[in-house]
Order: C-alpha cells, then sequence, then structure tokens
C-alpha cells in the first residue's frame, strides 16, 4: 500500500518530484489509509476466527495470541484515528477513508460470505486506495483512473480465486460465496471474465503506448504484465486443485506488483 501511494503521487500525478513524497499533507494521508487498511485486517480476523482455523490454523492471531476484547478495540481506535486523520486532510479525502472503514466492516461481518458482493468490495477498496492521492491533488490525470480500473480487475480475480481455494472452511461456516453458489467451473468462468476485462485495458494501453510512447512503458507492460495475464488464463482453465488455485493467487499478486511498478515509468501520460 504505501508503495503503491507513493509511485502514484511521484510516478503518475507529480513525475520526477520525488520530493513529494517528504510533503507532510501526503504522509497524514498515507498513515491514514495504512491506520484504516490494519484496523480492516483486525476486523476481518475477528470475525473469521472458526473458519480461520480451518483454512488457515497456522495464521490464527485472533483469539489464541490476542483477546479478541481486544482486537475489536484495536480495530475501533486504529479506524478512528484514521478517519480523524483523512477529514482533518479534507471532507472529501475523511468521507472516503469513512466509507472504506464501514465497508471493511460490513466485508468481514457479512459481504464475504455472499457471492460475489465480497469480492467486488475488497476491489472497489483496492481501487479507491490508488484514487487516495489524486483525490487531494486533484490535477486532473485520467491515466490514474485507468490504473484504479486495472486494480479493481486484477483484485477481484484474486478474491475468487482465494473464495476457489477456502471452500472448505467456507462451507463449514454458511458461506455463499461463488464456488459454493455456482460450483468451481462456473466460478472460474465469472473469474475469467474479469480477467478478459483485464487483458482487453491492458492490451489496448500497451498499443496505444507503443504508437504514442512512451516505449519503456508499452514494453514493461507487454512483458511483465500482459504476458503474465496470458499465463494466468491458461492456468485458470487448467486449475482444478486447491493448490492450483493457490498458485494462480500468487501469479495475481506478482502481476499487481509490477503493475505498481509500471508508475514509476508512466510520468507525463494522460
Amino acid at each position: 500500500m504505501l508503495l503503491s501511494l507513493a509511485l502514484v503521487r511521484a510516478g503518475l500525478l507529480l513525475p520526477g518530484q520525488v520530493g513529494a513524497l517528504l510533503a507532510p499533507r501526503f504522509g497524514l494521508l498515507v498513515l491514514s489509509a495504512l491506520l484504516v487498511a490494519a484496523a480492516g485486517y483486525i476486523i476481518n480476523d475477528y470475525y473469521d476466527v472458526k473458519i480461520d482455523a480451518i483454512n488457515r490454523p497456522d495464521r490464527l492471531v485472533v483469539g489464541r495470541v490476542v483477546r479478541r476484547r481486544t482486537a475489536m478495540l484495536a480495530h475501533l481506535v486504529l479506524s478512528g484515528a484514521g478517519v480523524a486523520l483523512a477529514t482533518f486532510l479534507s471532507p472529501l479525502l475523511g468521507g472516503v477513508t469513512l466509507g472504506a472503514a464501514l465497508l471493511l466492516w460490513g466485508y468481514s461481518a457479512r459481504f464475504k460470505r455472499v457471492a460475489l458482493v465480497g469480492n467486488v468490495s475488497i476491489g472497489t477498496l483496492t481501487a479507491a486506495l490508488v484514487l487516495l492521492p489524486e483525490l487531494q491533488l486533484r490535477t486532473g490525470n485520467a491515466v490514474v483512473w485507468r490504473y484504479a480500473l486495472a486494480a479493481f480487475l486484477l483484485t477481484v480475480v484474486r478474491e475468487i480465486v482465494k473464495d476457489v481455494e477456502d471452500m472448505r472452511g467456507d462451507a463449514q461456516h454458511d458461506c455463499r460465496t461463488l464456488p459454493l453458489v455456482l460450483g468451481v467451473a462456473r466460478t472460474k468462468w465469472v473469474a475469467g471474465f474479469f480477467l478478459a476485462c483485464l487483458c482487453l485495458l491492458t492490451g489496448g494501453a500497451a498499443a496505444w503506448l507503443a504508437v504514442h510512447g512512451p516505449w519503456p512503458l508499452a514494453a514493461w507492460l507487454g512483458a511483465l504484465v500482459l504476458l503474465p495475464l496470458g499465463a494466468l488464463v491458461r492456468l485458470l482453465v487448467l486449475a482444478d486443485r486447491r493448490r492450483h488455485f493457490r498458485q494462480l493467487s500468487t501469479w495475481c499478486k506478482g502481476i499487481m506488483l509490477a503493475g505498481v511498478l509500471s508508475m514509476a515509468l508512466a510520468g507525463g501520460v494522460g
């Protein structure tokens, strides 16, 4: 998250102005986002103690290392501090941050157990993170919105893949995630739709950049984002074991990192 915020600001919006990363108001924005995100992880673990005991027993913290009451208090304190900082910066940022905190709560308590709703919720939060520096600076740069859309699409794909990976624990706790409602085969088609949209978006951007420049960004997107996306499509088609979907999730994270790093080459575009 910190890397994404820094590259959006100094790569996309204020290219070459590395000193902009040291601006106090940007530091407060980063701190606000990280506090709310940390609170989101805590509340998610709070509600998922029983499910995580099945799906990820080696990573169980709340209820084993940290008491549930302590976790809830930490969530409230971190969320409140994050929203307060964002509101100090501007009412718009405060509203967006408050919406993110509430969406994280809703996701943890209910949305993640509803087919596609939880996946889209996390995708929306990821897109909002990319947009935060633009909402603070108001530069009018359209490229940041395309990056936000790409982040949304890839995050939804990864969240759907994770639902397939976590089917066993989810099924035992009355969750209604996509693979439990539609089955694995149809769920792959839904993930494939979002993945196809992402491929079209990335392919179109790479083609436009190949003609108009900058060339390094076109080459980066083609080699490190578009080609791995093609490999991801193939893996998705062939996947039929839990370990296959775990591998797909790892590929999604790698592609996301490559996409984030491409912002360093995107200054001046759009």
